[in-house]
């Protein structure tokens, strides 16, 4: 089964699948075609993150990018433009995670991702929307209306010199010196870029345990919530105040290399959920998730993102790649750091049950995540509601000190600000994100995909 935002993603995955691929090659070649078809939110200009259970271990990829090497500490924190821009290490994941889990090799997982840059595809509703709500880059021609068919040629061109010498297509030569022309980045910048693989954090909520990535992601915050909400009744109230605090923890101490194994000892948590929470501020981003379970059971949970729409707004010229503003993320600690990665929003999510696979998951929309994810794994496990159930249930944000409603939630306002906080009945729904999710339910999988974008679940 493979569950993807973009139908096009979803049928490349499958196809890889029924080609004799795993669910790494059906993971790859959907995350492949999501650059193409959702340019507004991921693309081979920005990073990605996965984690991947293979039966035998669980294993996590980072393959997020430094800012240059060169940068001044004291550098403002750009959200858009050439300074805004961090090494991207998508591409660099997508041949470690082909090398080390796949088996069709990545000539052969680009395929319909070149198809659909150089022949075109169809724009379907949500994307069209979002396209139209982005400041999209003149690079890729007039803003599409739903049902328009777009063609991007040097995407297209960029993707065939991938399939064929590799991520060094990227991070060195001519592509590397386009994006060193246009950006802040040094050539040395890419090409001394290699994606790690790190150890997942866990923690125990419920009957589950749930995975997720160190820093620099802040996976840990929805550890964290979970661990705190896992103390009492999983009310939208307690959800809420969990969520606080964990944002508040995660905004003072993720950066890039963090330990932050504390945050989730049961002392900590026991002590932290007696407290109250600052207001948690952030700005918005875009990201494309997906996610894959094979018939041996691998699974692979799978984030890619240029953070804001459209990223940067900056395009390597000829190469037809979209450069992310990951470095906005650095205003989290309030400045630049030269050859560190910014505090990063994108986590995947996978969920165990006595030591075997459960099912990945993940929701996209920026600093939404962590809270998605808690609200997410509650409704799987304390609601015990399929996947798509519990990626239908509305859902809320944290935003300061307002806590947005979506509709759904509007009735259980009174019950947040008798608990001394401000909700806000939300009618817009992009400030929810969008998410997927595949579950083992004995020998068969149930997957669902959000309907507040264009993808949908299928499986064979």
């Amino acid at each position: 089964m493979v569950a993807t935002s973009q139908p096009l993603a979803t049928r490349a995955g499958l196809r890889a699948l029924e080609r004799g691929g795993n669910a790494a090659d059906a993971a790859l070649a959907a995350a492949a075609v999501l650059c193409v078809t959702e340019p507004m939110s991921t693309g081979i200009g920005g990073d990605a993150f996965a984690l991947v259970a293979d039966g035998e271990g669980l294993h996590g990829l980072d393959a997020a990018g430094p800012a240059p090497r060169r940068a001044e500490p004291l550098e403002p924190v750009e959200d858009r433009g050439p300074r805004s821009v961090t090494v991207p290490g998508a591409v660099a994941g997508w041949a470690a995670l082909a090398e080390r889990f796949g088996r069709l090799g990545l000539d052969t997982l680009l395929a319909d991702a070149i198809t659909a840059a150089e022949e075109g595809f169809a724009v379907a509703r949500l994307t069209a929307g979002a396209w139209a709500d982005a400041e999209a880059p003149a690079e890729l021609g007039p803003v599409p209306r739903l049902g328009d068919r777009v063609r991007l040629p040097e995407l297209g061109a960029t993707l065939r010199r991938l399939a064929a010498d590799g991520p060094e297509a990227l991070y060195r030569g001519e592509t590397a010196r386009s994006i060193a022309a246009a950006t802040w980045l040094s050539e040395e910048d890419l090409a001394a870029y290699a994606p790690r693989w790190v150890e997942p954090l866990t923690i125990g909520y419920r009957d589950v345990t749930v995975c997720e990535l160190p820093p620099p992601t802040h996976g840990v915050a929805a550890l964290e919530g979970l661990g705190l909400l896992a103390l009492g009744e999983p009310t939208l109230t307690a959800q809420v105040e969990c969520v606080r605090l964990a944002l508040e923890d995660a905004r003072a101490r993720v950066r890039d290399g963090a330990e932050v194994e504390d945050l989730l000892d049961p002392a900590f948590l026991a002590a932290r959920r007696t407290g109250a929470a600052a207001a948690a501020s952030e700005p918005p981003g875009g990201t494309a998730y997906l996610c894959a379970v094979d018939g041996d059971r691998r699974a692979v949970s799978f984030i890619q993102s240029l953070y804001g729409s459209f990223g940067s707004g900056v395009v390597a010229p000829g190469t037809g790649v979209v450069l992310q503003n990951r470095g906005a993320g650095f205003a989290v600690s309030g400045r630049v750091e030269p050859g560190a990665r910014p505090y990063h929003t994108i986590i995947p999510g996978l969920l165990l049950r006595e030591g075997a696979l459960l099912g990945p998951f993940g929701v996209m929309g920026g600093f939404l995540q962590a809270q998605a994810h808690v609200q997410l794994v509650s409704a799987l496990v304390d609601g015990r509601v399929d996947p798509q159930a519990a990626l239908d249930r509305a859902r809320f944000r944290i935003e300061g000190n307002d806590v947005l409603l979506e509709e759904g939630l509007w009735e259980r306002a009174p019950d947040l600000e008798a608990a001394g906080l401000r909700a806000v009945a939300s009618r817009e729904p992009e400030p929810f994100g969008g998410g997927q999710a595949i579950l083992v339910e004995g020998d068969v999988l149930v997957g669902g995909s959000d309907a507040r974008k264009d993808g949908y679940a299928a499986g064979f």
